[in-house]
């Protein structure tokens, strides 16, 4: 099956990310959110993102607004929003809430929509049984920035069937990615190596070893990593990291993914990173 249009429900950053690379793509998309005021300024980050790339001559004027094009927003679930060929949920990572997206979608999509979650440590199957098409659900994690990064990690239910599989493995391909198939394990590869070791950096910095931003520069100068671990959880957000750590932790019943208490203390107090303007550095308001 082509994929021609194509949902996605969640307006934080991944969302729009995915909602970018769909549109650049020549793929209509509706962006959906709880509220239509949150929807219609998702999108106003996309166009936000496309002007950048329009002032580095990446994409022309004519390109963006061929992409723009695509897109429109959406508020509640109905028959006619959910008439797609696949819909993404991006929704935060908190299983309840999730649960109420994907059986809403379940509903409302036809028989032929493939039900897609960007979650980045869930159980693709135990999402899965939550609706009526296991064989037609798939985890699609896209990593952060979506439209910079090259990678997507596809993630088979235990009842994923071959179709859905190479359905979406073209999608990714056509949307210039690199598709790695990876097995059902809490938090699959990505999140499994990288956010540890975050959480490692964290009770680093909470024993005094070093500084935030010494912490980072070891990391960037000793590994020639893009970004220190503890700007990258600002990145990923303080939240959705303590939420991965917590199902790495539930999943594997090893000792050795215990979220840092720091890091608690720290989404406790708000400091989630960027989006909140504070995390283990300041970000001032633009």
């Amino acid at each position: 099956m082509e994929i021609k249009k194509v949902l996605v429900i969640g307006a934080g950053q991944m969302g729009g990310g995915i909602v970018q690379v769909m549109a650049q793509c020549g793929i209509e998309v509706i962006y959906k959110s709880r509220k239509m005021e949150t929807a219609q300024k998702g999108i106003a980050g996309v166009e936000k993102s496309l002007n950048k790339l329009v002032e580095k001559g990446k994409i022309t004027a004519e390109d963006k607004a061929a992409a723009m094009a695509k897109i429109s927003p959406a508020a509640d679930f109905t028959a006619e929003i959910c008439n797609v060929d696949l819909a993404i949920e991006a929704s935060v990572e908190n299983i309840d809430i999730k649960r109420e997206v994907l059986t809403t979608l379940d509903k409302l999509c036809p028989a032929h929509t493939i039900l897609a979650t960007n979650t980045s440590s869930l159980p693709i199957t135990a999402l899965a049984a939550m609706t009526s098409r296991p064989e037609k659900f798939i985890g699609m994690h896209f990593f952060n920035p979506v439209p910079m990064m090259k990678l997507i990690e596809l993630i088979n239910g235990l009842a994923t069937n071959d179709e859905t599989y190479a359905d979406i493995k073209a999608l990714a391909e056509k949307l210039g990615k690199t598709p790695v198939k990876v097995a059902d394990f809490p938090g699959f590869v990505g999140n499994r190596v990288v956010i540890p070791m975050i959480n490692e950096a964290i009770f680093t910095l909470a024993e005094g070893v070093a500084s935030a931003d010494d912490i980072d520069t070891v990391a960037k100068l000793g590994f020639n990593h893009p970004m220190g671990p503890l700007a990258l959880s600002d990145l990923i957000g303080n939240d959705t990291v303590l939420s991965i750590m917590e199902v790495l932790y539930t999943g594997f019943g090893d000792p050795k993914y215990r979220p840092a208490p720091l890091l608690r203390k720290m989404v406790n107090a708000g400091y989630l990173g960027r989006k909140s303007g504070k995390g283990f550095f300041d970000y001032p308001a633009r």
